[in-house]
């Protein structure tokens, strides 16, 4: 169960991400003005004209996605409710940007495109809910990059003053590299 709602939370935010910044971005108002002997003109508007944040808050919730990889535990939680957040932002944000546009003669378009934008949120919301309840119990990514642990301090010995004034011989440290040894280890 973990595992599909770590993914399904990860699939909500990009496909509602993607869906709500393909839908922003297409015609919800188009106006016409009839002129004679010339040419009509027409003036489109999308839901990002009427509403510009809901791009940006399309961008956080992708960004989110990929941050839901990379966090655990309580940091994970966090975010997930930051995506839920976004999710309701950009549902409220349609639903705005819907009411407060004539759709004039954009058809079948005035009435799609803001409610794929509000069902773009509300899977952004979905995938920030399940990230917010489930999160503290998803696997983490590796920690095989991780800096390791300090290693034990090594006590300090002093050398005899012989060997001070001896010259330091080198060639042990060259014939290691020339087998391919790493004198560093």
């Amino acid at each position: 169960m973990n595992r599909r709602s770590h993914l399904a939370a990860i699939a909500a935010c990009l496909a509602g991400a993607g869906l709500t910044l393909y839908a922003v971005t297409r015609t919800w108002s188009l106006t016409v003005e009839h002129r004679t002997g010339l040419t009509d003109l027409s003036s489109a508007r999308t839901g990002a004209d009427a509403q510009p944040w809901l791009i940006g808050l399309a961008v956080v919730a992708l960004a989110g996605a990929g941050a839901l990889l990379a966090t655990r535990g309580l940091a994970r939680r966090v975010l997930g409710g930051l995506l839920t957040l976004a999710g309701i932002g950009v549902v409220a944000g349609a639903i705005l940007a819907r009411t407060g546009t004539d759709a004039g003669e954009a058809g079948a378009g005035a009435v799609f495109w803001p409610v794929a934008a509000v069902l773009g949120g509300a899977a952004i919301t979905l995938g920030g809910l399940l990230a917010a309840r489930h999160g503290h119990r998803w696997a983490a990514m590796s920690a095989r990059y991780d800096r390791p642990a300090a290693p034990a301090p090594v006590p300090v010995t002093t050398r005899p003053e012989s060997a001070e004034l001896a010259p330091a011989d080198n060639r042990a440290a060259w014939d290691a590299l020339d087998r391919g040894d790493d004198p560093t280890a």
